[in-house]
């Protein structure tokens, strides 16, 4: 590895609900009044309305 590269960790597998989980605990940290409407928010701009509202069924279907 090249002086002053850091290495970059691998973010948790995408469905899991992890990355939502971590984003909703570092927006609270931030003073988010809602934080994990705001990390929906987030997702639904990055990953579009169809792909978030599949993700989110899916981790529903984990939790029953």
């Amino acid at each position: 590895m090249k002086p002053g590269k850091k290495k970059k960790k691998k973010k948790p597998k995408l469905g899991t609900g992890k990355r939502f989980k971590n984003l909703s605990s570092k927006l609270k940290k931030k003073g988010a009044k809602n934080p994990k409407a705001l990390a929906a928010w987030i997702g639904r701009k990055k990953f579009g309305k169809k792909k978030m509202s599949a993700m989110a069924a899916k981790g529903k279907k984990r939790r029953s």
